[in-house]
């Protein structure tokens, strides 16, 4: 399918209370976040995304803790937003607050920590990336609530192409001591759905286009690459049987589950743990 079927797809297949949208996103969540996540720690893995998303734990993990945590609140996220995502909620300065609280709590390091840099509140101290993107701390809040207007403002025009501006803008924005990149890519799908469009997922095996598509706009302005990355995502994301619970197998489930695997150099097992 072309993005525009996939959209046309998307907005033929109404749900009008969270159960449906649940069903909806079921296996598009742990697979947003799975990627979201592995993009910035290379040790999320998809069996513990799937095993917390559908189990709430996970066994004899040896890891870094705040793995976990990221992946815990990848998924008490999306379930904090479901209820805004029905009645079409605004994007405002306390609703992304609100979200990356939810995000990156129990994430940040000790040094951030130290530094008196909390979830959930914009940041304190200078964090510059790249070439020299970032707001400075005490231009943030504004930036923040300027952007907000200009989506507002732009209320009724495409919804990509607004979602690609939010997205680009929050990133060279950069408001949080940690977490931005997770932020903006949950609050991309946000904006999407509250819109009626499909949301997408940013895979982590295309991160370095990802990147330089960024990079493109913080040299030049322009978002129309980024758009067309972000049409490609979709068309990626809702061509892969995982999004399709209808149509998929047990066959096809653990040949999707270890191919992910394999990109994490596991060697995992086939088994029935799925129910499809």
């Amino acid at each position: 399918m072309n993005y525009n079927e996939i959209v046309e797809k998307w907005q033929n297949n109404v749900v009008s209370n969270k159960e449906e949208l649940m069903a909806k996103m079921q296996n598009f969540r742990i697979i947003f976040a799975y990627n979201s996540n592995r993009i910035e720690n290379p040790e999320t893995t998809y069996h513990d995304t799937r095993e917390i998303f559908e189990n709430g734990k996970v066994v004899n993990f040896t890891g870094d803790i705040r793995t976990i945590f990221e992946i815990q609140n990848q998924k008490e996220c999306f379930d904090f937003l479901v209820n805004k995502i029905l009645n079409k909620e605004p994007i405002t300065k306390e609703l992304i607050l609100q979200t990356h609280e939810k995000l990156m709590k129990g994430c940040y390091d000790e040094t951030r920590y130290l530094k008196g840099e909390r979830p959930g509140s914009f940041k304190k101290h200078e964090y510059v990336i790249g070439d020299d993107v970032g707001e400075l701390p005490e231009n943030v809040e504004n930036e923040i609530d300027f952007l907000c207007n200009e989506l507002k403002e732009n209320e009724g025009k495409d919804p990509l192409k607004i979602a690609t501006y939010l997205h680009l803008n929050f990133e060279q924005i950069h408001p949080f001591a940690d977490g931005n990149g997770r932020l903006g890519r949950t609050l991309l799908n946000y904006y999407l759905m509250i819109h009626d469009y499909p949301p997408t997922i940013i895979y982590n095996e295309d991160k370095d286009v990802y990147y330089m598509a960024l990079e493109v706009f913080d040299r030049t302005g322009q978002i129309n690459g980024f758009e067309k990355f972000l049409q490609e995502q979709t068309e990626k994301t809702w061509s892969n049987n995982f999004a399709k619970k209808k149509d998929i197998n047990m066959e096809q489930e653990s040949s999707i589950f270890n191919k992910m695997c394999k990109e994490e150099n596991a060697v995992i097992e086939p088994t029935n743990e799925f129910e499809i």
